[in-house]
């Protein structure tokens, strides 16, 4: 095992551990026990002038990247250097890549706060989802209540003039049924608010015949908004 003490191109300092592989070759016996004195120190200084003259021109993040092709690099030089001497090389592994505990922690501090902005993001989105799918199941469902009282007071405009033109050749025009149809939503009011034990009302003087001058009063400004204005 070779340790090698690094840094890489964005000056951070890490251990890096080696693992070689190495065996003598037996036609080379005499090679490998007379040609070294020290065949480890000779493989570390190899391995540390390959992992020393790799890693620096990588970031942090690209030196675990590409940690095989470091391994790959130590490799190559070995077998070629080691055998001049006997040495067969089988395989050079770069095991670990260290930094120093505070880069690490710092690592870790980067990774938990890009998932926590992660998640925050996530959860804001599904909420603004939350938010718009009500929005549209509101507008739906008002656009359905619409229809349907549409579709109501269209009932009760043709019941009231099939009613009242039974058996008759007589029709009524859109003015009588209007007022019809405000009499009957009038005398509709008054009797929920007499079947609403809790309602505070307070009653002023009216009569029935008061919601035919609402409705001439409602017909009349449509009709005034309808007209076109005066020039000066």
């Amino acid at each position: 095992m070779v340790v090698v003490q690094t840094k890489t191109k964005d000056n951070v300092f890490l251990v890096a551990k080696v693992a070689v592989q190495q065996s003598v070759k037996p036609e080379n016996v005499q090679d490998a026990m007379y040609k070294l004195s020290n065949v480890h120190a000779q493989i570390d200084s190899y391995v540390s002038d390959v992992v020393r003259s790799q890693l620096p021109m990588m970031t942090l993040d690209e030196s675990f990247e590409k940690k095989d092709d470091v391994s790959h690099a130590i490799q190559d030089k070995l077998t070629k250097e080691m055998a001049a001497y006997g040495f067969q090389i089988h395989k050079a592994l770069v095991t670990e890549l260290q930094p120093d505990s505070s880069v690490q922690e710092s690592m870790n501090e980067i990774n938990k706060q890009k998932r926590l902005r992660d998640a925050s993001i996530m959860a804001a989105e599904a909420e603004k989802i939350k938010i718009v799918k009500a929005a549209e199941a509101s507008a739906d469902a008002a656009q359905l209540q619409g229809e349907g009282i549409a579709r109501q007071r269209r009932a009760i405009i043709d019941g009231l003039r099939d009613s009242i033109t039974h058996g008759t050749q007589e029709s009524l025009s859109t003015e009588k049924v209007s007022e019809l149809l405000l009499i009957t939503q009038y005398f509709e009011t008054l009797r929920d608010i007499a079947a609403n034990t809790r309602a505070q009302t307070v009653f002023l003087p009216h009569s029935a015949g008061a919601v035919a001058d609402v409705a001439s009063q409602i017909r009349n400004g449509v009709l005034q908004a309808g007209a076109p204005g005066q020039r000066m």
